[in-house]
């Protein structure tokens, strides 16, 4: 009997002690830029976490890279006795700095501040560092006339109507071939149902400077299925969101939103694998998406991750199911906003 009990209080703990309380909030850190200007440039670091506190949080922030803390730039978290800071306050879910440039009337290459989160005992990290590129405003790296710091490519030379770019710097982030057929699961269009051309879409965001993308088309191996209509505009850090049909409701992150109206009035992403091809005015190629090594039919988007990021790394994928990424919390699909849901600009 004795044995009995002890086995009944041992167990009764282990219930008591495996509680949701246990589980350590998640940390992720993001910057409203990834490049800083020279010329009084400032960049904001946030780090959110997946839950409140019931106590102040001080995150410690290590610097490296090729410039240097104090000397090209300075951060809203130094304390001459414990280096820098980043604070959640108490009943908060996020705390931010912000790095500014120093400026100097130096010719410098383009230098990297690299902004990192060590391992933290009461706290899960996800995204543990960022790269900032700090561009010298006294210096043109490709020659091409334009300062590095109001340079969008500054490493290839461009045009001054593209922000030194060689042609727009417009990006597909995310693309929903595929929506989930689980009732209103697949509605990405907001419009109260479900229904598979209406709910595809592809979202286009501007890095490069204002762009008119009057009478741009996107097509796919078929046909044209929309043409861009007379006045266009997408602002700088702007979001395009085009669905293939319906009624879009609500705010999608206050982008731009339009619905095919080429043939057949739809995208017609195709499923086994497609094309989606955006033409300027010219007919010339601006920028490609091919969804045939995304082909497996998953039922939500597939994103760039993180949001805009241009860089596919060493294991060369860029794109990754919506679902899947933490900051997602198991949405679907995101058009117009990030990935968790929060306003591009």
């Amino acid at each position: 009997m004795k044995i009995r009990l002890l086995f009944l209080l041992a167990f009764l703990f282990t219930l008591q002690s495996c509680d949701t309380d246990d589980i350590l909030p998640a940390l992720t850190l993001t910057s409203s830029s990834n490049e800083l200007s020279e010329n009084q440039g400032m960049i904001t670091i946030t780090a959110s976490l997946n839950s409140e506190l019931d106590q102040e949080i001080a995150i410690p922030i290590s610097f490296s890279g090729t410039a240097t803390l104090n000397e090209d730039y300075l951060s809203s978290g130094f304390n001459s006795v414990s280096g820098v800071e980043l604070i959640i306050p108490s009943g908060d879910s996020s705390g931010s700095l912000t790095i500014s440039s120093i400026q100097d009337e130096d010719i410098e290459d383009i230098e990297t501040i690299i902004i990192s989160v060590e391992s933290q005992d009461e706290l899960i990290v996800i995204s543990s560092s960022i790269t900032i590129s700090l561009l010298d405003d006294d210096s043109d790296s490709d020659g091409d006339g334009i300062n590095d710091s109001d340079d969008n490519c500054p490493n290839e030379a461009g045009l001054p109507e593209y922000n030194g770019c060689s042609q727009p710097l417009l990006i597909i982030n995310e693309v929903l071939y595929d929506p989930s057929n689980q009732g209103l699961d697949g509605d990405a269009n907001g419009d109260g149902q479900y229904v598979h051309d209406d709910d595809e879409f592809i979202e286009f965001v501007n890095l490069g400077g204002t762009l008119d993308i009057s009478g741009y088309t996107i097509s796919d191996a078929d046909a044209i299925r929309h043409t861009f209509p007379a006045g266009t505009i997408i602002q700088s850090n702007g979001v395009l969101v085009l669905f293939g049909g319906g009624t879009p409701t609500g705010d999608f992150g206050g982008a731009n939103v339009q619905v095919a109206n080429g043939f057949e009035n739809r995208l017609n992403l195709n499923n086994s694998g497609d094309v989606a091809t955006l033409h300027n005015a010219n007919g010339e190629v601006v920028l490609t998406f091919d969804i045939e090594p995304l082909s497996n039919n998953p039922n939500e988007s597939y994103t760039r991750y993180p949001d805009l990021n241009l860089d596919p790394g060493a294991d060369g994928i860029l794109f990754y199911q919506h679902a899947g990424i933490g900051e997602a919390l198991g949405a679907l699909f995101s058009p117009g906003t990030k990935i968790d849901g929060t306003n591009f600009n």
